[in-house]
């Protein structure tokens, strides 16, 4: 495989700024896609990373995994995309593709552990670098599992969140059936938080944005929302008890979850797909969403 030369941006330390970054792609394999990158968005995955706030990242570090590009060039096993195509990678460009979970179309779950978009070890090889590297560049080597082709009708430059927030949000909505007669609560208005208040909309449920400020209790209601719940009024958190049937949490940094657990119904799920501080958790079986599969990203 001949390497491609690339430019992206790039941290050299958890405290540095992105700066140009020159490096190599792989050349495209018999069943790799070739991506000239047109758009990428802005994950709040990529703070935490380019900070090392998780504490595993490997500088130089290039962010992103919410890319939508146009095909250049494809392999001769490629049999589903061609050169001019619009497609989208998200969170996951690798797995080992046998196990349970690989089978089933749930690669973010690989029983041998999924290859991120970046920051991950590149188990393929064919650049002088170790780790992958993401969107924030020009181009990027997919193979074609794991590239997804774009709608016409969708904008693709508003098209960046439905590769990593918009699946996530999405992911853990139709898991638990969530529909009509449903009330959903959905903590936190940020990436995440206005996606999941979109889609329990589109899905008929009576939305509640959950939310400290009520500057974004407004926004929300303007994506969706039927009503806002505000988490710091404690009477009307107490009048809230018991009233819902999904709570997502949506919130992307510590915090204690416990005021909202008296929110939900008797058998009713609250899921998690923001951050929580572990340390205040008590025996409690929580269940968690991670990105979402490649079956629920091609259903559109």
């Amino acid at each position: 495989m001949m390497a491609i030369n690339a430019q992206g941006y790039a941290t050299q330390s958890a405290t540095s700024e992105l700066i140009p970054f020159k490096f190599e792609r792989r050349g495209p394999r018999p069943g790799d896609v070739a991506i000239e990158i047109l758009y990428c968005g802005v994950c709040h995955s990529d703070i935490h990373s380019a900070r090392n706030e998780w504490g595993r990242t490997h500088d130089p570090l290039v962010p992103g995994h919410e890319i939508v590009g146009r095909v250049t060039a494809v392999g001769n096993q490629v049999s589903k995309l061609k050169a001019g195509d619009f497609v989208g990678v998200g969170c996951v460009v690798d797995s080992c593709r046998s196990c349970h979970s690989c089978n089933e179309g749930l690669e973010q779950y690989c029983d041998n552990g999924f290859t991120g978009t970046y920051g991950s070890e590149d188990k393929i090889g064919g650049t002088p670098h170790k780790m992958t590297l993401g969107g924030y560049s020009d181009k990027i080597t997919v193979e074609e599992r794991f590239v997804l082709r774009i709608p016409a009708n969708l904008d693709p430059a508003a098209a960046t969140p439905l590769l990593c927030a918009s699946i996530t949000a999405y992911s853990p909505l139709k898991h638990w059936k969530v529909g009509a007669g449903q009330k959903v609560g959905i903590i936190g208005l940020g990436g995440l938080g206005h996606m999941g208040v979109k889609l329990a909309h589109a899905m008929g449920t009576k939305v509640v944005m959950i939310t400290t400020s009520p500057e974004k209790g407004e926004d929300a209601k303007k994506l969706g929302a039927d009503d806002v719940l505000l988490s710091t009024n404690a009477d009307a958190m107490k009048e809230a008890e018991n009233s819902f049937d999904i709570l997502l949490n949506t919130i992307p940094v510590g915090q204690d979850v416990d005021p909202y657990m008296a929110l939900l119904k008797r058998d009713a799920t609250i899921v998690v797909v923001g951050a929580v501080d572990w340390s205040k958790w008590h025996s409690i079986h929580l269940p968690s969403a991670f990105y979402g599969g490649f079956a629920d990203r091609r259903i559109a």
